[in-house]
């Protein structure tokens, strides 16, 4: 059942969710404005193609912005670019343009043969002061700001620092050489790669990414739409799955499958211990909205089932991995999580059901995480969690 794409079709080959400045772990707190500045920063792409479009994004600006000048080329190390690989961009045929507020931008496709799991470098040129800046935190791969117009500098300038989040770009698309099929995961921060090893792409989508690319399945590109801190039902960091849903995920170009990985922190702070005027307070008013049950979290499931199913996509589900020993940890919330978990397992809702919960707990204590998949906090995984997550996916489901 699932959509079909054509030779010639894009295909999203890596995304980011955009988020507000201030809709996220607060990376761009008392960050100096962006303003007659260079963004470079380094993306990596999951399938190939052989023509390559940016989408550029002021999606939560409250003023427009203008790019100056862009450029996209093969990712060298320490900032720099591939010599000769390097193609300027342009916005319907113009070298600069303004990007209204509140909407993304695509830049002109450029000629440029990318194997699969290629790193692209894309620099722009902020002449003027960005209001707002659209972004997504954190970025786990390492970009810099560079005073001025550097877009055409092969090698990174020594007056770059380091920029703390994505900024201002949501996605990369290709034309592939054959017909091929996005999957999109949405999800939290155990999607996102919180934990993961910074600028080794070792979130589970990258790694899924990696497996499919080894064995050349045609449906290797994946869009990793995870917010860190997100929820399903409610805002707070980041807009929730199911409000951004029709834009991070059903109007992505190519679509072919969705991974739904959402919903713990639902149940994790709906279930979490009020404690009056402390420390847990002040981090739960990060997540307003009314605590949710679990018979609404599997309400909202069979909504975000329902909705990608009617634009013909096959709808996967992991189940929700487990997080006692994190201060948000109740057992009524535990009760909540496995009851939601066994109705994934066995509802028939979606056309596949990965069961991360089996992959990552530990057998003596299955509220918990195995202490050799987690960074400590009982909460997100490291690189070896993150790659038995991946190595547990079945890639014929992507077939």
């Amino acid at each position: 059942m699932t959509g079909t794409n054509n030779a010639g079709s894009w295909v999203r080959s890596w995304g980011a969710s955009p988020q507000a400045a201030h809709d996220g772990l607060g990376s761009l707190n008392d960050y100096p404005a962006l303003a007659d500045v260079t963004l470079r920063q380094v993306v990596r792409i999951s399938g190939g193609g052989r023509r390559v479009r940016i989408r550029f994004t002021n999606e939560f600006g409250t003023a427009p912005f203008t790019i100056g000048a862009a450029r996209v080329g093969l990712a060298a190390p320490g900032g720099g670019v591939r010599p000769g690989s390097e193609h300027v961009l342009t916005f319907s045929g113009a070298s600069s343009v303004t990007v209204p507020a509140g909407a993304p931008i695509l830049s002109d496709p450029v000629d440029l043969h990318l194997p699969a799991l290629a790193k692209l470098s894309i620099s722009l040129y902020l002449p003027g002061r960005v209001e707002t800046c659209t972004c997504h935190d954190p970025a786990l791969e390492t970009g810099w700001r560079i005073p001025g117009d550097a877009v055409a500098s092969p090698t990174l300038p020594e007056n770059a620092d380091v920029l703390p989040v994505r900024a201002l770009i949501s996605a990369v698309e290709l034309l592939p050489d054959a017909p091929a099929k996005a999957i999109v995961v949405v999800g939290d921060s155990r999607s996102d790669g919180a934990g993961s090893t910074p600028d080794t792409n070792h979130s589970w989508p990258e790694l899924l990414a990696e497996r499919l690319a080894e064995r050349g399945v045609a449906t290797g590109y994946v869009s990793n739409q995870g917010i860190s801190g997100n929820r399903m039902l409610n805002n707070g960091i980041g807009v929730a799955a199911a409000a951004r849903f029709d834009r991070d995920v059903l109007a992505t170009p190519g679509l072919g499958y969705v991974v739904l990985s959402v919903g713990g922190n639902d149940l994790a702070i709906s279930f979490a211990p009020r404690d009056g005027d402390g420390p847990l307070a002040e981090f739960l008013k990060v997540f307003p909205g009314a605590p949710v049950t679990r018979d609404d979290v599997i309400a909202g499931y069979r909504q975000l089932s329902a909705r990608a199913h009617d634009h013909g996509v096959r709808v996967y589900a992991t189940t929700i991995a487990p997080y006692e020993g994190v201060e948000v940890y109740t057992p009524e919330g535990e009760s909540a999580r496995q009851a939601v978990n066994e109705w994934i397992r066995t509802s028939g809702a979606f056309d596949a059901v990965l069961d991360f919960d089996a992959v990552w707990r530990d057998p003596a204590r299955p509220g918990r995480i195995r202490e050799d998949f987690h960074i400590g906090d009982h909460l997100h995984g490291n690189d070896a969690g993150y790659r038995a997550l991946a190595d547990s996916i079945d890639l014929s489901l992507f077939s």
